[in-house]
Formats: structure tokens, C-alpha cells, sequence
């Protein structure tokens, strides 16, 4: 991870010196404004992962050394299947369609948004997936 985090730190240098630089040339707000929020995700992530690399143990990827077979194994546990992804994406699609059509469709949209995130949230907590 130390790697990636690095990588990160200095991509969020790059698009820094690119936003000055874009907002200094062009003098159009909404590019740079972009470049600037561009700048503060590089940051966040790569501060993210130079964090949590000093927790953990080092990887494979971190040994110069190291094959390919070396970071073989278990990565977690990922979820083997949910609907509840389907339930936020169609209260997602009713939100933007308030957006074009009228902000009262809003009020259909957030119940089934809120429904998809509690069921994602709390799937494990009841049915036949409780065990795991």
C-alpha cells in the first residue's frame, strides 16, 4: 500500500500545479473548480492509503522482490449477491428524473433510496445470510 499511496500523493501534486496553472491561464471557474475538487480526492486517497499502510503489514506489492504468486490468497469477503443494489440505483434514477421533471418526484425517490440503503446496511442481520 505504501506504494499506491505515494503514487496518489504525487498525482494530487500534479493536478494541483495543473489547476493553478488552468486557473491562471484560462480564468474559466468551472474547469478549475474541477481540477481543484480533482486535487482534494487525489489527497484524500492517497493520505488514505499512506494511512492505513503504517497499520498494516507490508504486501507483496510493497517488495520489490516479490512474484506474482506471493499475493495469492483470500482477499475478504465480498457479498455473493443483493438486490439492494437494484433498490438504490432505481431510487437514484427517480431522484435525477426530479431533477428534469419536478422536485416532487423527490418524495417517491427517498423512500426507496432509504429502503435499498437500510436493506444493505443491515442484510446480514436477519434472513438466510445471517450467519455469515
Amino acid at each position: 500500500m505504501k506504494i499506491q499511496g505515494k503514487m496518489f500523493i504525487w498525482l494530487s501534486v500534479f493536478v494541483l500545479a495543473m489547476a493553478i496553472v488552468y486557473g491562471v491561464w484560462s480564468k474559466e471557474p468551472a474547469g478549475t473548480t474541477a481540477l481543484f475538487l480533482a486535487f482534494g480526492l487525489c489527497i484524500m486517497v492517497g493520505y488514505y492509503l499512506a494511512f492505513t499502510a503504517r497499520r498494516v503489514d507490508a504486501g507483496a506489492q510493497d517488495n520489490e522482490n516479490a512474484e506474482v504468486s506471493d499475493d495469492a490468497g483470500e482477499l475478504g469477503f465480498f457479498s455473493p449477491h443483493s438486490w439492494q443494489p437494484l433498490s438504490l440505483a432505481v431510487g437514484g434514477a427517480l431522484a435525477f428524473l426530479g431533477v428534469v421533471f419536478g422536485w416532487w418526484l423527490l418524495y417517491f425517490s427517498l423512500p426507496v433510496i432509504l429502503v435499498g440503503l437500510f436493506g444493505w446496511v443491515f442484510e446480514y442481520y436477519h434472513g438466510e445470510n445471517r450467519t455469515q
